[in-house]
């Protein structure tokens, strides 16, 4: 993931880095040892869907201050993964979320994502879907002297829950839930 989330950092044009971040996902899903597919469904993959680049949906935002906040998810197999709040965005015509730092193993950054569309029959996961994970390398660039973050809808996806239910993952808290709807990124059958 460090890697392909390098290239698309490096890449000059947006929709050819979304186009290969696409291709790459689909070759992870369809043949890593730890693809969240189950096995019946890796016999009729024939890639995830994922939505059209639309550059209106990239945004590269400060992060504003925020009240301090915790979370906790507990795993079956990590025991309790904390959070903490360490900001907020605004996202433009979209509404604010929070921004989270995983305080266990790795630490990093991680907003997540529920909009309009999740559940919906074409839409998005019920749970949410992850837009920034920086202990997986799942990250489109930041500059720490500015405070900014890029945060590109067009790379959303769905955690590994959403395809195997013994999965643990954190999902979307109050804080992550947008009152619109999100058309871009990776969508859910």
């Amino acid at each position: 993931m460090f890697a392909l989330y390098d290239a698309v950092r490096r890449a000059s044009d947006l929709e050819d880095a979304h186009e290969l971040w696409r291709i790459e996902r689909d070759e992870l899903m369809a043949a890593h040892p730890a693809t969240p597919l189950l096995p019946a469904d890796r016999q009729s993959f024939a890639g995830l869907p994922v939505a059209s680049y639309d550059p209106a949906w990239r945004f590269e935002l400060p992060i504003l201050d925020a009240e301090p906040a915790d979370f906790e998810f507990a795993t079956g197999t990590d025991g309790v993964v904390a959070f903490t709040r360490v900001g907020r965005v605004e996202v433009p015509d979209a509404g604010s979320l929070d921004v989270w730092r995983l305080t266990s193993y790795g630490g990093g950054l991680f907003v997540p994502v529920r909009d309009a569309l999740a559940g919906r029959p074409g839409g998005t996961y019920g749970g949410g879907r992850y837009l920034l994970d920086t202990v997986k390398g799942a990250d489109l660039g930041s500059d720490a002297a500015g405070a900014t973050i890029v945060l590109d809808f067009n790379f959303a996806y769905n955690p590994s829950c959403a395809y195997d239910p013994a999965w643990a993952c954190p999902l979307a808290p109050a804080g992550n839930v947008l009152p619109v709807e999100v058309p871009v990124g990776e969508l859910y059958g």
